[in-house]
């Protein structure tokens, strides 16, 4: 088995191989393109992502700095996607994100990891496992998503938690590790932030 298919299967595996450097180079070099466009040149960042990520959907935004160690070449983004400044994505697996998602500034994701055993990681020894973002979900700032997680739709991350296992649909998830706060329920429907009351309805955008 190969060095990339054993990548491709979320099994330990060499990322310094010639077969994958000479694969990831070619991405990699292109998110300076990204990167250096103008703030105002927003098609022409959208005209990147759908060129260098594995999918990517109508009306998406990413506002850079951009990082990714394949530029995006392992992201699968949804439509009506939100994304702020300082997006780091370690995407040498699979990061799927659904639709109307949010992403506030200084998030990470990543999809890799070492082993804890000294000898394989002193040689760089890594390991995949994919990222799943449902629909709807909002990401505080300074989130950091590890390998391997679920997020379910509608759900709310809040700011500076760290996610190291699944979050259910339809809750407020917070901290280090995140839990799970509370589910999204009635007081959402009438308070939008603390005290402050909702009097507006979507409808009316």
């Amino acid at each position: 088995m190969t060095q990339r298919e054993r990548m491709d299967k979320g099994m330990l595996y060499n990322p310094g191989a010639d077969e994958i450097m000479n694969e990831q180079f070619p991405y990699l070099d292109r998110l300076g393109e990204f990167n250096n466009c103008s703030s105002s040149d927003v098609k022409g960042r959208e005209a990147l992502m759908k060129e260098l990520f594995a999918e990517c959907g109508e009306n998406c935004y990413i506002q850079p700095p951009f990082y990714a160690n394949w530029s995006g070449h392992h992201i699968h983004m949804g439509k009506n996607v939100y994304v702020n400044f300082n997006f780091t994505v370690v995407d040498d697996g699979e990061v799927y994100i659904g639709d109307y998602v949010m992403i506030g500034p200084n998030v990470t994701i990543a999809t890799a990891g070492h082993p804890v055993q000294p000898d394989l990681r002193k040689k760089g020894i890594q390991f995949n496992l994919p990222v799943h973002i449902g629909n709807n979900v909002w990401i505080g700032a300074g989130a950091i998503l590890l390998p391997g997680v679920t997020i379910g739709d509608n759900s709310v991350i809040g700011a500076g938690s760290i996610v190291t296992k699944d979050i259910p649909a339809n809750v407020v998830a917070v901290g280090n590790p995140c839990r799970v706060l509370r589910e999204i329920g009635e007081k959402d429907e009438k308070y939008y932030y603390r005290d402050r009351e909702i009097d507006v309805r979507a409808e009316d955008f």
